[in-house]
Protein backbone atom coordinates (compact mmCIF):
# COMPACT_ATOMS: atom_id res chain seq x y z
CA UNK A 1 0.00 0.00 0.00
CA UNK A 2 1.00 3.39 -1.37
CA UNK A 3 0.37 6.34 1.46
CA UNK A 4 1.67 10.00 1.38
CA UNK A 5 1.05 12.59 3.85
CA UNK A 6 0.64 16.42 2.83
CA UNK A 7 1.31 18.32 5.62
CA UNK A 8 4.03 21.23 6.15
CA UNK A 9 5.99 23.44 9.14
CA UNK A 10 7.80 26.36 9.73
CA UNK A 11 9.42 28.53 12.56
CA UNK A 12 5.81 29.75 12.65
CA UNK A 13 3.36 26.30 12.57
CA UNK A 14 2.90 23.16 11.83
CA UNK A 15 5.49 21.32 14.58
CA UNK A 16 2.72 19.53 16.60
CA UNK A 17 0.98 18.77 12.82
CA UNK A 18 4.07 17.12 11.23
CA UNK A 19 4.74 14.93 14.84
CA UNK A 20 0.99 13.43 14.77
CA UNK A 21 1.40 12.54 11.21
CA UNK A 22 4.67 10.92 11.97
CA UNK A 23 2.91 8.75 14.34
CA UNK A 24 0.46 7.46 12.18
CA UNK A 25 3.45 7.30 9.44
CA UNK A 26 5.13 4.66 12.06
CA UNK A 27 1.71 2.73 12.66
CA UNK A 28 1.37 2.30 8.63
CA UNK A 29 4.84 1.44 8.38
CA UNK A 30 4.33 -1.22 10.88
CA UNK A 31 1.66 -2.71 8.47
CA UNK A 32 4.05 -2.54 5.57
CA UNK A 33 3.02 0.18 4.19
CA UNK A 34 5.03 2.44 2.19
CA UNK A 35 4.36 6.22 3.39
CA UNK A 36 6.12 9.35 2.23
CA UNK A 37 5.47 12.92 2.79
CA UNK A 38 5.33 15.95 0.74
CA UNK A 39 6.01 19.32 2.60
CA UNK A 40 6.63 22.39 1.39
CA UNK A 41 10.56 24.28 1.98
CA UNK A 42 9.49 26.25 4.58
CA UNK A 43 12.18 28.66 7.03
CA UNK A 44 11.81 26.06 9.82
CA UNK A 45 10.65 22.80 8.31
CA UNK A 46 10.92 19.65 9.67
CA UNK A 47 11.86 17.97 6.80
CA UNK A 48 15.34 16.46 8.01
CA UNK A 49 13.84 15.50 11.10
CA UNK A 50 10.93 13.60 9.05
CA UNK A 51 13.96 11.81 6.35
CA UNK A 52 16.08 11.20 9.90
CA UNK A 53 13.07 9.00 10.73
CA UNK A 54 13.34 6.74 8.03
CA UNK A 55 10.67 8.69 5.23
CA UNK A 56 11.23 10.32 1.67
CA UNK A 57 10.09 13.67 2.19
CA UNK A 58 9.22 15.13 -1.30
CA UNK A 59 9.71 18.93 -1.11
CA UNK A 60 7.92 21.97 -2.70
CA UNK A 61 9.82 24.93 -3.59
CA UNK A 62 9.67 28.26 -1.11
CA UNK A 63 8.58 31.40 -2.38
CA UNK A 64 10.38 34.25 -1.45
CA UNK A 65 7.83 36.70 -1.89
CA UNK A 66 5.24 35.85 0.55
CA UNK A 67 2.66 37.29 -1.36
CA UNK A 68 0.19 34.99 0.47
CA UNK A 69 0.24 35.35 4.02
CA UNK A 70 -1.94 31.78 4.72
CA UNK A 71 -0.55 28.38 5.99
CA UNK A 72 0.21 27.51 2.42
CA UNK A 73 2.43 30.53 1.22
CA UNK A 74 1.32 30.20 -2.19
CA UNK A 75 -2.10 29.85 -4.03
CA UNK A 76 -4.06 26.80 -3.55
CA UNK A 77 -4.30 25.79 -7.18
CA UNK A 78 -0.22 26.26 -7.30
CA UNK A 79 0.09 23.95 -4.63
CA UNK A 80 -2.57 21.50 -5.79
CA UNK A 81 -0.59 21.53 -8.86
CA UNK A 82 2.93 21.26 -7.56
CA UNK A 83 1.16 18.30 -5.44
CA UNK A 84 0.30 16.53 -8.52
CA UNK A 85 2.77 16.04 -10.10
CA UNK A 86 4.06 14.61 -7.23
CA UNK A 87 1.81 12.10 -7.13
CA UNK A 88 1.41 11.38 -10.57
CA UNK A 89 4.99 10.17 -10.38
CA UNK A 90 4.50 8.25 -7.56
CA UNK A 91 1.30 6.22 -8.69
CA UNK A 92 -0.57 4.48 -7.41
CA UNK A 93 -1.45 6.31 -4.84
CA UNK A 94 -3.91 4.15 -2.55
CA UNK A 95 -4.06 7.21 0.39
CA UNK A 96 -3.50 10.58 0.58
CA UNK A 97 -3.16 11.53 4.16
CA UNK A 98 -3.53 15.56 4.47
CA UNK A 99 -3.09 17.43 7.53
CA UNK A 100 -2.86 21.11 6.36
CA UNK A 101 -5.39 24.38 7.80
CA UNK A 102 -4.43 25.68 4.42
CA UNK A 103 -5.95 22.90 2.13
CA UNK A 104 -10.49 22.56 1.70
CA UNK A 105 -12.08 20.50 -0.58
CA UNK A 106 -11.29 23.04 -4.07
CA UNK A 107 -7.64 21.58 -3.77
CA UNK A 108 -8.97 17.94 -2.86
CA UNK A 109 -11.03 18.13 -6.10
CA UNK A 110 -7.93 19.18 -8.08
CA UNK A 111 -6.14 16.00 -7.27
CA UNK A 112 -8.54 13.56 -6.31
CA UNK A 113 -8.12 11.78 -9.33
CA UNK A 114 -4.22 11.30 -8.38
CA UNK A 115 -5.38 8.85 -5.79
CA UNK A 116 -7.18 6.14 -4.55
CA UNK A 117 -8.77 8.18 -1.17
CA UNK A 118 -7.55 10.80 0.50
CA UNK A 119 -8.06 11.39 4.98
CA UNK A 120 -8.32 14.44 6.34
CA UNK A 121 -6.87 15.04 9.54
CA UNK A 122 -8.58 18.30 11.03
CA UNK A 123 -9.48 20.06 14.07
CA UNK A 124 -11.37 23.33 13.17
CA UNK A 125 -14.26 22.13 11.16
CA UNK A 126 -14.28 25.17 9.18
CA UNK A 127 -14.11 24.65 5.82
CA UNK A 128 -15.63 21.69 3.57
CA UNK A 129 -13.61 18.66 2.12
CA UNK A 130 -13.80 16.20 -0.41
CA UNK A 131 -12.45 13.16 1.47
CA UNK A 132 -13.51 9.20 2.30
CA UNK A 133 -12.25 9.86 6.24
CA UNK A 134 -11.98 13.19 8.65
CA UNK A 135 -10.47 12.52 11.38
CA UNK A 136 -10.82 14.93 14.07
CA UNK A 137 -9.22 14.30 17.51
CA UNK A 138 -11.23 17.03 19.53
CA UNK A 139 -13.34 16.35 22.02
CA UNK A 140 -16.35 19.27 20.81
CA UNK A 141 -19.51 20.85 21.93
CA UNK A 142 -21.09 19.83 18.50
CA UNK A 143 -21.43 16.34 17.55
CA UNK A 144 -22.16 17.27 13.95
CA UNK A 145 -19.34 19.37 13.25
CA UNK A 146 -19.03 18.06 10.03
CA UNK A 147 -22.35 18.36 8.98
CA UNK A 148 -22.67 19.61 5.12
CA UNK A 149 -18.65 19.84 5.39
CA UNK A 150 -17.62 16.33 4.50
CA UNK A 151 -19.46 14.00 1.57
CA UNK A 152 -22.36 11.76 2.83
CA UNK A 153 -20.51 8.96 1.99
CA UNK A 154 -17.13 10.21 4.59
CA UNK A 155 -16.74 8.31 7.46
CA UNK A 156 -16.07 10.53 10.62
CA UNK A 157 -13.48 9.39 13.11
CA UNK A 158 -14.41 12.06 16.17
CA UNK A 159 -13.43 12.62 19.68
CA UNK A 160 -10.23 11.98 21.97
CA UNK A 161 -10.76 8.43 21.29
CA UNK A 162 -9.18 8.65 18.22
CA UNK A 163 -6.04 10.97 19.54
CA UNK A 164 -2.94 10.29 17.53
CA UNK A 165 -0.78 9.04 20.31
CA UNK A 166 2.80 7.61 20.11
CA UNK A 167 2.58 3.93 21.55
CA UNK A 168 4.97 5.07 24.64
CA UNK A 169 2.06 6.92 25.73
CA UNK A 170 -0.10 3.80 26.14
CA UNK A 171 3.01 2.11 27.82
CA UNK A 172 3.28 4.74 30.36
CA UNK A 173 -1.05 5.24 30.77
CA UNK A 174 -0.38 1.17 31.89
CA UNK A 175 2.00 1.72 34.41
CA UNK A 176 -0.17 5.44 35.71
CA UNK A 177 -0.35 5.52 39.14
CA UNK A 178 -3.35 7.84 40.81
CA UNK A 179 -1.94 11.03 41.56
CA UNK A 180 -2.78 12.64 44.74
CA UNK A 181 -2.68 16.23 43.87
CA UNK A 182 0.82 17.12 45.32
CA UNK A 183 3.56 18.83 43.23
CA UNK A 184 7.03 18.28 43.41
CA UNK A 185 8.05 17.92 39.50
CA UNK A 186 6.92 20.47 36.84
CA UNK A 187 6.84 19.75 33.36
CA UNK A 188 7.31 23.27 30.71
CA UNK A 189 6.57 22.58 27.49
CA UNK A 190 4.86 24.67 24.47
CA UNK A 191 4.82 23.05 21.40
CA UNK A 192 8.22 23.03 18.77
CA UNK A 193 8.56 26.16 18.19
CA UNK A 194 6.57 28.46 20.80
CA UNK A 195 6.83 31.70 18.69
CA UNK A 196 5.17 33.65 21.67
CA UNK A 197 8.47 32.46 23.57
CA UNK A 198 6.03 31.71 26.23
CA UNK A 199 8.38 29.14 27.84
CA UNK A 200 10.88 32.29 28.55
CA UNK A 201 7.81 33.77 30.33
CA UNK A 202 7.11 30.31 32.26
CA UNK A 203 10.60 30.34 33.40
CA UNK A 204 10.47 33.44 35.02
CA UNK A 205 7.81 32.76 36.82
CA UNK A 206 9.22 29.88 38.36
CA UNK A 207 12.86 31.77 39.26
CA UNK A 208 11.82 32.28 42.19
CA UNK A 209 12.83 31.39 46.04
CA UNK A 210 8.83 29.69 46.55
CA UNK A 211 9.67 27.31 43.73
CA UNK A 212 13.52 25.71 44.21
CA UNK A 213 12.41 22.89 45.54
CA UNK A 214 10.98 21.85 42.57
CA UNK A 215 12.24 19.78 39.55
CA UNK A 216 11.55 21.28 36.31
CA UNK A 217 11.73 19.88 33.29
CA UNK A 218 12.03 22.01 30.18
CA UNK A 219 11.16 21.12 26.83
CA UNK A 220 11.34 22.42 23.27
CA UNK A 221 11.72 21.53 19.67
CA UNK A 222 15.12 21.92 17.54
CA UNK A 223 13.37 24.91 15.42
CA UNK A 224 12.35 26.96 18.96
CA UNK A 225 14.22 30.87 17.93
CA UNK A 226 15.25 31.38 21.37
CA UNK A 227 15.93 27.71 22.48
CA UNK A 228 19.63 29.12 23.30
CA UNK A 229 18.50 31.48 25.77
CA UNK A 230 16.13 29.45 27.02
CA UNK A 231 18.86 27.24 27.98
CA UNK A 232 21.14 29.49 29.30
CA UNK A 233 18.21 30.23 31.53
CA UNK A 234 17.82 27.06 32.33
CA UNK A 235 21.65 26.82 33.23
CA UNK A 236 21.72 29.66 35.81
CA UNK A 237 18.44 27.78 37.70
CA UNK A 238 20.09 24.83 39.45
CA UNK A 239 16.47 23.22 40.16
CA UNK A 240 15.36 23.41 36.26
CA UNK A 241 16.40 20.64 33.35
CA UNK A 242 17.19 21.62 29.65
CA UNK A 243 15.67 19.16 27.16
CA UNK A 244 15.92 19.57 23.35
CA UNK A 245 13.90 18.26 20.35
CA UNK A 246 13.36 14.72 22.36
CA UNK A 247 11.57 11.55 22.20
CA UNK A 248 11.05 10.65 25.58
CA UNK A 249 7.70 12.93 26.15
CA UNK A 250 5.70 9.98 27.49
CA UNK A 251 8.17 9.36 30.12
CA UNK A 252 8.57 12.96 31.27
CA UNK A 253 4.79 13.61 31.80
CA UNK A 254 4.41 10.54 32.91
CA UNK A 255 6.86 11.46 35.89
CA UNK A 256 5.56 14.92 36.04
CA UNK A 257 3.12 15.61 38.97
CA UNK A 258 2.20 19.11 37.34
CA UNK A 259 2.46 20.57 33.44
CA UNK A 260 2.62 24.33 32.46
CA UNK A 261 1.96 24.37 28.44
CA UNK A 262 0.28 25.32 25.02
CA UNK A 263 -3.55 24.98 23.84
CA UNK A 264 -2.03 22.65 21.09
CA UNK A 265 -2.00 19.02 20.16
CA UNK A 266 -0.06 18.18 23.58
CA UNK A 267 -3.46 18.61 25.22
CA UNK A 268 -4.63 14.97 24.60
CA UNK A 269 -0.99 13.81 25.49
CA UNK A 270 -1.42 15.80 29.11
CA UNK A 271 -5.10 14.10 29.25
CA UNK A 272 -4.34 10.75 28.71
CA UNK A 273 -1.34 10.72 30.92
CA UNK A 274 -3.68 12.59 33.94
CA UNK A 275 -1.26 15.12 34.17
CA UNK A 276 -2.57 18.79 35.31
CA UNK A 277 -2.05 21.81 34.00
CA UNK A 278 -2.15 25.34 33.46
CA UNK A 279 -2.94 26.30 29.54
CA UNK A 280 -2.01 29.08 27.83
CA UNK A 281 -3.44 29.92 24.06
CA UNK A 282 -0.60 30.21 21.88
CA UNK A 283 -2.15 30.30 18.60
CA UNK A 284 -5.81 30.98 16.68
CA UNK A 285 -6.97 27.26 16.30
CA UNK A 286 -6.32 26.55 20.02
CA UNK A 287 -8.73 28.63 21.63
CA UNK A 288 -11.81 26.11 20.71
CA UNK A 289 -10.35 22.95 22.18
CA UNK A 290 -8.49 24.68 25.15
CA UNK A 291 -11.99 26.38 26.72
CA UNK A 292 -13.92 22.97 25.93
CA UNK A 293 -11.02 21.43 28.05
CA UNK A 294 -11.15 24.01 30.91
CA UNK A 295 -14.67 23.91 31.02
CA UNK A 296 -14.68 20.22 31.80
CA UNK A 297 -12.50 20.93 34.47
CA UNK A 298 -9.54 19.07 32.88
CA UNK A 299 -7.10 21.74 33.11
CA UNK A 300 -6.71 25.44 33.81
CA UNK A 301 -6.32 27.55 30.92
CA UNK A 302 -4.73 31.10 31.52
CA UNK A 303 -6.04 32.85 28.72
CA UNK A 304 -4.72 34.25 25.53
CA UNK A 305 -0.70 34.25 25.68
CA UNK A 306 -0.96 38.41 24.71
CA UNK A 307 -2.86 38.65 27.77
CA UNK A 308 -0.96 36.34 30.37
CA UNK A 309 1.74 37.80 32.50
CA UNK A 310 4.55 36.33 34.21
CA UNK A 311 2.98 37.25 37.36
CA UNK A 312 -0.10 35.42 36.71
CA UNK A 313 1.57 32.32 35.29
CA UNK A 314 2.87 32.70 39.54
CA UNK A 315 -0.15 33.41 41.04
CA UNK A 316 -1.93 30.22 39.66
CA UNK A 317 1.07 28.33 40.47
CA UNK A 318 1.41 29.30 43.97
CA UNK A 319 -3.05 28.05 44.29
CA UNK A 320 -2.22 24.77 42.70
CA UNK A 321 0.18 24.44 45.18
CA UNK A 322 -2.12 25.48 47.98
CA UNK A 323 -4.50 23.26 46.76
CA UNK A 324 -3.62 19.38 46.47
CA UNK A 325 -6.91 18.41 46.05
CA UNK A 326 -7.69 20.45 42.81
CA UNK A 327 -4.65 19.29 41.14
CA UNK A 328 -6.05 15.61 42.19
CA UNK A 329 -9.62 16.35 40.58
CA UNK A 330 -8.26 17.99 37.49
CA UNK A 331 -5.94 14.99 36.94
CA UNK A 332 -9.04 12.83 37.81
CA UNK A 333 -11.20 14.63 34.70
CA UNK A 334 -8.25 15.03 32.38
CA UNK A 335 -8.30 11.14 32.22
CA UNK A 336 -12.42 10.76 32.01
CA UNK A 337 -12.34 13.31 29.03
CA UNK A 338 -9.83 10.68 27.02
CA UNK A 339 -12.75 7.84 27.11
CA UNK A 340 -12.08 4.66 24.94
CA UNK A 341 -8.69 4.29 22.93
CA UNK A 342 -9.60 3.33 19.57
CA UNK A 343 -6.78 4.97 17.41
CA UNK A 344 -6.34 1.13 16.23
CA UNK A 345 -9.50 1.93 14.42
CA UNK A 346 -7.96 4.01 11.92
CA UNK A 347 -4.73 2.21 11.46
CA UNK A 348 -7.41 -0.92 10.30
CA UNK A 349 -9.36 1.60 7.84
CA UNK A 350 -6.76 2.69 6.23
CA UNK A 351 -5.10 -0.36 5.72
CA UNK A 352 -8.26 -2.13 4.89
CA UNK A 353 -9.22 0.72 2.15
CA UNK A 354 -11.51 2.71 4.35
CA UNK A 355 -14.54 0.10 4.29
CA UNK A 356 -15.60 -0.63 7.69
CA UNK A 357 -19.30 -0.07 9.57
CA UNK A 358 -18.59 3.05 11.52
Amino acid sequence: MNIIFRVDSSYEMGTGHVMRCLTLANELKKEKAKVSFICRELPGNLANYIRDKGYHVFLLPFQSDRTYASWLQVDWETDAMETAQILIKCSPVDWLIIDHYGIDYRWEKLIEENVMKIVVIDDLADRPHQCSIVLDQNSSHAEDRYQGLVPKSCVKLMGTSYAILRPEFRTFRKQLAERDGSINRILVFFGGTDPTNETLKALQALNNFQFSYLHIDVVVGEMNTNKDVIEQMCNTMPNVFFHCQIDYMAELMWKADFSIGAGGSSTWERCYLGLPSLSIVTADNQREITKLVHDKGAACCLGVSAEVTTKRIENEMNTMLANPLLVKEISGKALQLMGEDKFNEVIDMIIGGGNDSH
